[in-house]
């Protein structure tokens, strides 16, 4: 039977030029997986799209190359897995791509790498000089140094956050699954969900169980985590069987293959993105009902009158959490004032502001062209 081709997935691919694709473990230690993932990418750039490629595998093809069966429970044998696995991996990209008259990049990256805004800066200006030279850039987290706290999770997050920085408009996951499934009363998988508009608790609970520990990491649950981080940014996000040697050439052609995510939000700016997914939170500020409902649902900037309490050591320019009585997470901004300043101001009126700190001021703690909304 024919595949369909949808609206949705022509708007997704309407005006497309940045694409990046993430590779699961999974698909990366069969020997013939890398040669069709390179083959699919040049269909891509065949037509003018710049690709990016986040590859998982290292720690994969390092359990091959050295004929471990079981992935191990400690760090240092992990990362030196990772170590062996990376360079195997990188090797048999650059055959592949050689093939196609290009070469591949290498991007290891700990999340601390996106926190800080010089290094971010410098990694979005070593992708570009990547693209500008025909270059494919291949990124994965640098497992042989990473630690839980500087980790993404997994390479699904990471894809998405490569996909926020870059403004990429689609981000294609190829696993080993046609795609999201329903689940069936009876706990099994059903049918395939061709699209999906909004991520509701059910679709999390289809999602639930999915996830294989001893080569890869991330299941469907955190295709799920990457979808809602990309269609919050207003772009697309399509999870795709990749064990399909087509995959990429029938995605690019709109096919109905996999299941697209398709934002509801208008994109987001640069700025915001930075704010909302790579900027280090260094304090708190906690606000009443209005102030909640003025900063969530009216567009409205952050004022003093509305902030009841303020929590960490920050500076200006330092981004906050905005948390609403219910103890959730609001948004996200940069202060104008410091953590000291802060607690002198907050509860007053904004006339009072420049009087009690015996300054000019600003009128908002957060003005709203710093601020985030939560999802």
């Amino acid at each position: 039977m024919n595949k369909k081709v949808c609206a949705e997935r022509l708007q997704a691919l309407k005006d497309c030029r940045k694409i990046v694709v993430k590779a699961g473990t999974r698909l990366l230690t069969d020997p013939e997986s890398v040669p069709q993932l390179v083959s699919g990418i040049q269909a891509l750039r065949e037509k003018g799209i710049k690709v990016l490629l986040v590859s998982s595998g290292a720690v994969g093809n390092g359990m091959k190359q050295l004929k471990i069966e079981k992935r191990p429970r400690q760090l240092a044998d992990v990362q030196a897995l990772a170590a062996v696995g990376q360079c195997h991996l990188m090797a048999k990209y650059n055959e592949a791509c050689a093939k196609f008259g290009f070469c591949a990049a290498q991007l290891l990256l700990t999340a601390d790498d996106l926190r800080n805004r010089e290094r971010y800066l410098n990694i979005m200006n070593c992708i570009d000089s990547l693209w500008e030279r025909g270059i494919l850039p291949v990124i994965n987290e640098n497992d042989s140094v990473s630690i839980s706290e500087l980790k993404f999770g997994d390479n699904d997050i990471l894809s998405a956050l490569i996909a926020t920085m870059t403004r990429a408009k689609l981000t294609i996951i190829l696993t080993t699954e046609s795609g999201l499934r329903e689940r069936n009363a009876d706990g099994t998988l059903g049918s395939r969900i061709s699209l999906v508009k909004k991520i509701n608790d059910d679709l999390k609970a289809s999602a639930e169980g999915t996830d294989n520990k001893n080569l890869s990491i991330g299941g469907m649950i955190s295709k799920l985590r990457a979808a809602e981080m990309v269609n919050a940014a207003g772009e697309y996000l399509w999870v795709a069987d990749g064990r399909n040697p087509s995959a990429l050439k029938e995605i690019v052609a709109g096919q109905d293959i996999g299941t697209l995510f398709v934002p509801s939000r208008k994109i987001m700016d640069s700025k915001k993105r930075f704010i909302r997914f790579f900027s280090r939170c260094s304090g708190r500020v906690y606000v009443d009902t209005g102030a909640a409902e003025a900063v969530k649902n009216k567009g409205k900037s952050l004022l003093p009158s509305g902030v009841t309490a303020a929590e960490g050591e920050f500076k200006r320019g330092d981004t906050l959490e905005i948390i609403d009585p219910a103890g959730t997470v609001i948004a996200r901004g940069l202060s104008n004032f410091d953590s000291k300043d802060c607690r002198t101001i907050i509860g007053h009126k904004c006339a009072e502001i420049s009087k009690i700190l015996k300054r000019d001021a600003d009128d908002e703690i957060i003005h709203r062209d710093n601020l985030v909304i939560a999802n």
